[in-house]
């Protein structure tokens, strides 16, 4: 069973920064094709933030290019960056992973509030 361990979640004023981070378990490391985040905001669906296959493909939302920054340190880690956030950045962050075998997974998620 895949396991998330998210952290880093946090109350900020609008221009401030935060960095989550995700640590998985439960997953043999050749089984992951795409490892980041997604967000959910209150009333609103889910929807990509960042993802990164391997260590160099990476796939953005358009709302956060210039601002957050995914990065990792192994192949079941992973970091996101928020910089310059902006109240509409306020949601849970989820933490997520799709396996070569098309299985997706979300980790129950860090809240992040951004006050104006």
């Amino acid at each position: 069973q895949v396991q998330f361990r998210e952290s880093g979640g946090g109350s900020v004023r609008a221009g401030g920064s935060l960095r989550l981070s995700c640590r998985a378990s439960g997953i043999i490391n050749t089984n992951i094709d795409t490892m980041g985040w997604y967000r959910q905001a209150p009333g609103k669906q889910r929807e990509l933030v960042a993802t990164q296959s391997g260590s160099s493909d990476i796939n953005y939302a358009d709302f956060v290019k210039g601002r957050f920054t995914i990065s990792r340190d192994s192949a079941k880690t992973r970091y996101l960056q928020m910089n310059n956030l902006k109240p509409e950045d306020t949601a849970v962050y989820e933490c997520y992973i799709r396996s070569w075998a098309g299985m997706e997974y979300w980790g129950t998620g860090t809240l992040v509030t951004v006050s104006s």
